[in-house]
């Protein structure tokens, strides 16, 4: 007899969400790859039956671009991991974010947005949002007061937590309650934690929004948004922009991201171990000014990411010390061997990329000059990366310094 969901672990949930039922005494483990870009009626009165039914917004398809069983099972997994309402998939973690942008804000209104965000928010605002008439404003959520921001027409207020680059840890509580007592809704990215660390609707947030592209699929081969809602009505806006901006995925993407959701809690468990061998390693390297990793006792945020998070990432981002120039961080990165160049993460590999100053100067937290590497952390043999790091540490010290223009 089955266990009663309700008394079911967070890993058992996941696993069996979204599992094809037995038809005739059998079926197939994992759900099948079904193509089609056309839903095939038994008469007229059937189509128009489910028209009617998807327009009242129950999650049928009449036509291909509404996904089936292999949506619908991702969709599933997705809600169960993230313990919201309704998961809607979209074509990259961008697209997600600003599906969520255009479906809760119109012209005239003001949105509040954490400044340490993933940088590509502020290209959404300057080349679409501006020109819509949407205004954004960055706020700190360690420095400032957000009640004193909010305006009579703001109507959102969007944060990321750990923040990007630096994984400044915010009190999303603390932010829900304020952004609450004005009837604004919350939304956050939770790519960080691939939604198995973090629980952002528990917390106060109404809509998550993850890059699936990283942790959920896990081996660095899909592209993929997905927006979760906690509420029928989030979800009534976030679908009625969704179905009108045309926006799906493959069948072969979401059955990858399926595929990476059932290993997702052994897969995170083991870049934590990974990443946080390298992260105490790194402190005690003397051209190492900083640390950012928010499982470390020493990090400022620690004590949030205590007592709201579950665990860590495999991201580590490193500040060189003050005598190190931007020659210094490229010389390192390019010295190592086992670490790929690229600008993703949440793979099984180990990357590694300089910080572009640019988007460190976004994050208010920062007060930093010393130039700063971000880690990911893979699934290979710590020993190995350290022993990598150390070398290009030995590399770059042996080299002279020169001016970057």
């Amino acid at each position: 007899m089955t266990a009663p969901h309700a008394t079911l672990g967070a890993a058992t949930r996941l696993l069996h969400a979204g599992a094809p039922a037995l038809r005739d005494g059998s079926g197939p483990v994992n759900v099948p790859v079904v193509r089609t870009s056309t839903v095939r009626f038994e008469s007229t009165a059937a189509y128009t039956d489910h028209h009617h039914r998807r327009m009242a917004g129950e999650r049928v398809a009449s036509y291909g671009r509404h996904g089936l069983d292999t949506h619908r099972a991702l969709e599933d997994a997705i809600t169960a991991l993230e313990g919201g309402h309704r998961a809607f998939l979209a074509p990259s973690g961008l697209a997600a974010i600003s599906l969520v942008l255009v479906a809760l804000l119109s012209p005239g209104d003001h949105a509040l947005v954490a400044d340490s965000v993933y940088s590509p928010v502020r290209r959404v605002d300057a080349t679409l949002l501006q020109r819509l008439g949407i205004t954004l404003e960055y706020f700190s959520p360690s420095q400032d007061d957000l009640s004193a921001k909010i305006r009579h027409n703001t109507r959102l207020v969007y944060v990321e937590s750990p923040s990007s680059l630096l994984y400044e840890v915010l009190d999303l509580p603390a932010i829900a309650a304020v952004a609450h007592a004005h009837g604004i809704p919350v939304a956050t990215d939770n790519t960080w934690s691939g939604g198995w660390f973090y629980q952002p609707l528990k917390l106060g947030a109404n809509i998550s929004i993850q890059a699936a592209t990283k942790y959920i699929a896990g081996h660095s081969d899909v592209m993929q948004g997905i927006v979760v809602t906690d509420t029928p009505a989030l979800t009534e806006k976030i679908s009625t922009a969704y179905e009108a901006l045309g926006l799906t995925i493959g069948a072969d993407d979401a059955y990858l991201a399926l595929r990476g959701v059932r290993t997702l809690p052994v897969r995170l468990a083991q870049h934590q171990r990974h990443a946080t061998q390298v992260a105490e390693w790194l402190q005690g390297q003397s051209q190492v000014g900083q640390v950012f990793y928010p499982a470390l006792p020493s990090d400022p945020g620690h004590v949030l990411w205590k007592r709201d998070f579950s665990g860590a990432s495999g991201l580590v981002s490193f500040a060189f010390d003050d005598d190190a120039d931007a020659h210094t961080a490229h010389g390192f990165v390019d010295a190592l061997h086992h670490f790929g160049i690229g600008a993703s993460w949440g793979g099984y590999e180990s990357l590694a990329l300089v910080a572009q100053p640019e988007r460190l100067r976004e994050h208010s937290a920062w007060k930093g000059t010393a130039p700063v590497v971000r880690l990911h952390i893979g699934l290979e043999d710590p020993a190995d990366l350290i022993a990598d790091l150390e070398q290009a540490f030995a590399r770059v010290a042996s080299r002279p310094r020169l001016a970057v223009a």
